[in-house]
């Protein structure tokens, strides 16, 4: 509703007694206000100087500078601001005036009232009230008819239009009769309409001449008969509750919002020797503290509670909140006690049982499952990091991948988080070792046998290594060690998606990502005619080339770091840390054997540590030997170049002067110059 301050011209400008003819007349005609408040310095009214004083004034030609107090009227009537609504519009009706003074709270002139802004007010509020109605009606799943007092129809809604199946547009201005013959208008009231299925309230208003016009209220009656509908469906559910709880084979009872009861089963009242007055509408916890329904109100999770004896019965509660909306809005309680050692017996044997079949299972997923990800890659080198992001991007596709690397860099650690990054990671990931298997059985381990294919096979034959794999990834590790032969089937089934069993002639059909490794050169094979090129290039689709320890010094210090921790969990040690010596010993070997390598001498050293700490004499002896060689051929070389420098410093750059100095021929002096690089 529209507030009365919202009606109230502010008064922006300070009249007092002494405002001049002048500046009055400027302020009416600017503001075209009928009278202008007269206050003192505090806005405190004084007296009002209407139009009637101006025109009093400019009669007895007053000067324009002549003060307007003598023309001031002293009583005037004021409205304070915080006047109810309704004595507002009652003095607004029987005043005379067109403009009254309003105050606010304290008294303090604030501004002017019209009866012209309260008449604008009031319009446009009803225009916005009108709005609102309209919008409401409009979207009103009750039909609504407006008449006047000819019952001409001076209004109907969507609803009324879709319920009689005529437009607006052909509805408005009709009579009644027109539309609703059968409607008896005279009856208030609720009727029912046969003609259109609905229930229909009539009522009376006044128009605007003070004429009787009617209201008429259609309810579809489909809609009353859905809410039946759903309202018989919901009392159904109850009593089938009900019932269930009659004949619940333990204890059950609900509650509401408050904990308090609403139905309980025989058992229940049973076991704790109860009646069913006695329970039902009641509390929980006063009625059945043994139960700690409370508990779930605050909790909002279900659990169970430790086993309970009553009467040397024993029991277990599982207690259950009733969630609606992320709020607990009732309880289940429910009392297991029925034969609940027999249960508790069985229980136990199925979950031995489980937990074998568990094992077996797991053990089974281990063998064929992608055990690492990307996170098991460590590195700091940013080549690492760049060649991560392929192999990512590579594992989205279905392209084959060949990783290449030399042995214990780490290729199967890639294959591994490829298969796990892919579409197919919920796929098995299996592991074919080409130069693990002999030649002869490789082939049966790739396609498997059929039954009685060769002396020795088993009787229901084997499935290989394409078949397990089937739906997932096949990991070719050392695939520049597979024979030639071979090659040729590896080739058909990456081509067709089909082979045959060894001794089968059953086409079998597969879908199998290929991911191979090696670390042989097989650019060079295929040149030696050791390695198919066909197979080579359809191999190498997806190139993945990871590099040797040696080449990126500083990841042995972070490997270094992230392997211990892991050793000593698996070895059960306390190493801290490895000594400057060790390490410089690290840093400097160049590991032929890369990250594996890396691995097995830190396993070795902290298996021998004695202090805590990894030393020198901890790391193995062909590693420290071959450290302190490069170190003494270094510091020689070192030696070496500091006097060939300092000899061609003394003969001021003349090589024949310099070598005899350093003892040496003229062409021995050269091929040092070459050796060290260096130019005079």
């Amino acid at each position: 509703m529209i507030q009365f301050r919202d009606m109230v011209t502010p008064i922006d400008c300070v009249m007092t007694e002494e405002t001049t003819l002048k500046e009055a007349i400027e302020v009416i005609k600017e503001k075209k206000w009928n009278l202008l408040p007269v206050t003192d310095g505090d806005r405190n009214l004084q007296g009002v100087f209407t139009r009637s004083g101006l025109y009093q004034m400019m009669l007895d030609q007053m000067p324009l500078e002549t003060p307007i107090k003598a023309y001031i009227k002293k009583e005037t009537r004021t409205i304070r601001v915080d006047t109810p609504y309704h004595e507002i519009e009652e003095m607004v009706k029987t005043s005379k005036a067109g403009t009254g003074i309003v105050l606010d709270e304290e008294g303090k002139v604030m501004g002017l009232l019209t009866k012209t802004e309260m008449v604008m007010a009031l319009l446009k509020s009803a225009n916005t009230l009108k709005d609102q109605l309209e919008t409401i009606m409009m979207h009103s799943s009750v039909g609504v008819l407006m008449m006047d007092d000819k019952l001409e129809i001076i209004y109907a809604n969507e609803s009324f239009s879709k319920i009689t199946g005529r437009s607006i547009d052909s509805i408005h201005a009709r009579h009644l009769r027109e539309i609703v013959p059968s409607l008896a208008i005279e009856d208030l009231g609720h009727h029912h309409d046969e003609t259109y299925q609905c229930i229909l309230h009539i009522s009376s208003y006044e128009t605007v001449n003070h004429k009787e016009g009617k209201i008429v209220l259609f309810q579809d009656v489909s809609e009353i008969e859905k809410m039946a509908e759903e309202l018989q469906t919901v009392k159904k559910l109850k009593l089938t509750i009900e019932t269930t709880l009659e004949h619940a084979y333990d204890g059950i009872l609900m509650t509401d919002e408050r904990n308090v009861i609403t139905m309980v089963s025989p058992p229940l009242l049973e076991l704790f020797n109860l009646e069913k007055t006695e329970v039902l509408h009641r509390e929980a916890d006063s009625v059945l503290p043994q139960l700690k329904l409370r508990k779930v109100f605050k909790t909002e999770t279900a659990e169970f509670s430790d086993v309970y004896e009553r009467q040397g019965i024993k029991y277990i509660v599982h207690r259950i909140p009733i969630m609606k909306d992320g709020r607990v809005i009732g309880a289940i309680g429910k009392v297991m006690f029925r034969q609940l050692n027999e249960v508790s017996e069985l229980f136990k044997r199925l979950q031995k049982a489980e937990n074998k079949a568990s094992f077996y299972q797991g053990q089974l997923q281990k063998s064929e499952a992608a055990r690492f990800t990307w996170d098991h890659i460590l590195s700091e080198y940013p080549y690492m990091d760049k060649l991560k992001k392929s192999a990512a991007k590579a594992a989205k596709g279905r392209s084959t991948v060949l990783v290449r690397g030399e042995s214990g860099t780490g290729k199967e650690l890639f294959a591994h988080a490829i298969h796990n990054s892919s579409a197919r990671s919920d796929g098995k990931f299996v592991i074919v070792n080409c130069a693990a298997i002999p030649e002869d059985l490789l082939e049966s381990e790739f396609f498997g046998y059929e039954e009685g294919a060769f002396t020795g096979a088993k009787q229901r034959g084997k499935v290989g290594k394409f078949d397990l794999a089937n739906g997932g990834t096949l990991f070719l590790d050392e695939i520049g060690d597979m024979s030639i032969s071979l090659q040729a089937k590896l080739l058909r089934v990456l081509q067709e998606r089909e082979f045959y069993r060894v001794g089968g002639n059953e086409r079998i059909k597969v879908d199998v990502r290929i991911i191979a490794a090696t670390n042989r050169n097989l650019e060079e094979m295929v040149k030696a005619g050791e390695f198919r090129e066909d197979l080579y290039y359809r191999l190498n689709v997806i190139s993945l080339n990871i590099p040797p320890l040696r080449e990126r010094v500083h990841d042995v210090e972070h490997l270094t770091e992230k392997l211990m921790i892991e050793l000593n969990s698996m070895l059960g040690t306390s190493i801290t840390g490895i000594s400057a010596k060790a390490k410089t010993a690290l840093l400097q070997y160049d590991w032929p054997g890369n990250v594996r390598e890396l691995r097995n001498v830190l396993e070795r050293g902290m298996t021998f540590a004695e202090h805590g700490n990894i030393q020198e004499e901890d790391l193995p002896d062909y590693l420290v030997s071959k450290v302190s060689v490069t170190n003494t051929v270094s510091l020689a070389e070192d030696a070496e170049l500091g006097a060939i420098k300092k000899a061609l410093s003394q003969a001021s750059g003349n090589k024949a002067q310099a070598a005899r100095l350093l003892g040496i021929s003229r062409s021995g002096l050269y091929e040092k110059l070459k050796k060290y690089e260096l130019t005079v």
